[in-house]
């Protein structure tokens, strides 16, 4: 669970760093990458411990699996709630194959 969290918070900033900018789109680009540079060391230092502790109980595969999916609904959040983005039919059929690429990710 420790993993799990870490992972969400992770995500968080990783969003951030990557998208939140496309709001300023005046903003000049040197800053830009500055600001999320410094966002994306933040994420870091979710990322890095989150992956450490999950080792332990987790393959490679799965921790890359459990991050993939929850960066696809923090970034769902995201676009929605800070881009005013609509997510449509083929955004909800592609994340679901993605879940179901996960099931087999983790099946025994």
């Amino acid at each position: 669970m420790q993993t799990v969290v870490l992972l969400i918070f992770s995500n968080i900033f990783m969003t951030i760093a990557w998208y939140g900018h496309l709001k300023y789109t005046d903003s000049p680009l040197p800053k830009v990458i500055l600001i999320s540079w410094l966002i994306a060391f933040v994420e870091y230092c979710f990322q890095v411990p989150a992956n450490r502790i999950g080792y332990a109980v987790f393959s490679a595969a799965q921790l890359k699996t459990i991050q993939e999916i929850i960066t696809l609904v923090v970034f769902s959040i995201f676009s929605v709630v800070y881009l005013h983005e609509e997510l449509k039919w083929n955004h909800f059929v592609g994340f679901g194959l993605i879940v179901l690429a996960a099931f087999f990710i983790f099946k025994k």
